[in-house]
């Protein structure tokens, strides 16, 4: 009991460095009209910039994978915040749109890093609670999606540009890694106990079987759904409906205290149908996403709708999404499994900003309220109903216990 103890007191260090990452990527996207008219870009490079680090995502999820057969996931993830916190500072030093659009998609192999050896240290650690331990992280992604827009607009109200916001959480990601390398032990960070607890059942031999390749697309079609809406939704509140950056930040805190049921979203996953928890979440997304451009302009609808919003596509796919690639294979590919979710979900991520910038500028601009009404129609809502329908192929039977 007393190890445990430790273990989990350990554990609750990492998921601080993790909910400080949820809250980097929500830094951009709360700034980006400031940054649009200091440098003047477009509204689809806008959208691009806002989402591009979801391609360093994608490119650093399978190379972790095969880093942690290699390495330690202690190194892995001190590395990965370096990189991540280093290429947020490194924003404030860009001189136009390509060396900010490479700092930021940086910024996302580092997180990569970090995402993909908190996925693979849940399931193995928490072997009998997959989803639900998953979960436990994808919370903390809550917190800093709570913290992370508010603070970003404080930082920037407070300091007048938008580059203190920047070099504070670059700050503090540093502060982590210091706290990390001095209180995490590797018999925690390195353990494996679902590979000792028992030996593989149930679940595929490879990558290559049909639930890891519906899976796969299923996390494309959630990343161009969700990050359309994130990568944009705060670029609409501010320019087509006029909210000041502050109440624009406690709109989108609130997908963050949607994504804090993700225990009990990964509850779910681990007790029901994977057909169903994943159909169930894309027809809300479908739904809200009609609603957010549709409904009503009141700052409280806004996030109301932000909060359920975040519990279906964070909570209920997202954590889901992530435990079912891994529970469709075999416990000792565990750490490919997370690099595949990582992989897929946000390679579509990161154009998923600029093609919700690029529909806006294609039906009216982005003033016009109509233009981001049919934006929303094709990229969130017409998205999830394809997601919806796909998710009924899958084989549970075929998944591991």
């Amino acid at each position: 009991m007393g190890a445990t103890s430790v273990a989990i007191t350990m554990y609750c260090v990492l998921l601080v460095a993790y909910s400080l990452m949820a809250a980097d990527r929500y830094l951009f996207p709360v700034l980006a009209p400031d940054i649009r008219r200091a440098f003047g870009f477009s509204l689809a490079n806008t959208g691009l910039l806002s989402t591009i680090f979801t391609l360093g995502l994608a490119i650093g999820g399978l190379p972790t994978g095969y880093l942690l057969s290699r390495f330690s996931r202690k190194a892995v993830m001190m590395v990965g915040i370096a990189i991540f916190s280093g290429g947020i500072g490194l924003t404030t030093k860009a001189f136009g749109f390509w060396t900010m659009l490479v700092c930021l998609a940086a910024s996302g192999i580092g997180m990569a890093m970090l995402a993909t050896s908190m996925f693979a240290l849940a399931a193995s650690y928490f072997y009998r609670y997959r989803a639900a331990a998953i979960g436990s992280v994808n919370a903390c992604y809550g917190i800093g999606g709570f913290y992370g827009p508010r603070l970003a607009s404080l930082l920037l109200v407070t300091y007048g540009t938008w580059r203190a916001a920047m070099l504070g959480f670059s700050f503090f990601g540093f502060v982590m890694i210091g706290v990390i390398a001095l209180s995490v032990r590797a018999w925690f960070s390195e353990t494996h106990r679902a590979v000792q607890a028992r030996a593989n059942h149930g679940g595929a031999q490879t990558l290559l079987n049909r639930n890891t390749i519906l899976l796969t697309t299923l996390s494309v079609v959630e990343g161009i759904a969700m990050y359309g809406y994130l990568g944009m939704y705060p670029t609409f509140l501010r320019e087509a409906l006029h909210f000041s950056p502050k109440m624009a930040g406690s709109v989108m805190s609130f997908f963050g205290v949607g994504a804090l049921l993700s225990i009990f979203g990964g509850w779910i996953g681990d007790r029901f149908s994977p057909r169903f928890v994943l159909a169930g979440g894309f027809l809300g997304t479908a739904v809200l996403g009609y609603l957010f451009f549709h409904g009503s302009d009141s700052i409280v609808a806004a996030e109301i709708m932000t909060f359920a919003f975040g519990v279906c596509a964070s909570t209920i796919l997202y954590v889901n999404l992530a435990g079912y690639h891994v529970k469709a294979v075999q416990s000792s590919l565990a750490s490919r499994g997370s690099g595949m979710f990582v992989t897929s979900l946000y390679a579509s991520s990161a154009v998923a900003g600029y093609l919700m910038g690029a529909l806006v500028d294609h039906a009216g601009g982005v003033a016009a309220r109509g233009a981001w009404m049919v934006a929303g129609n094709i990229q969130i809502v017409g998205f999830s109903i394809l997601g919806a329908a796909l998710a009924f192929a899958l084989q549970p039977k075929e998944m591991a216990l």
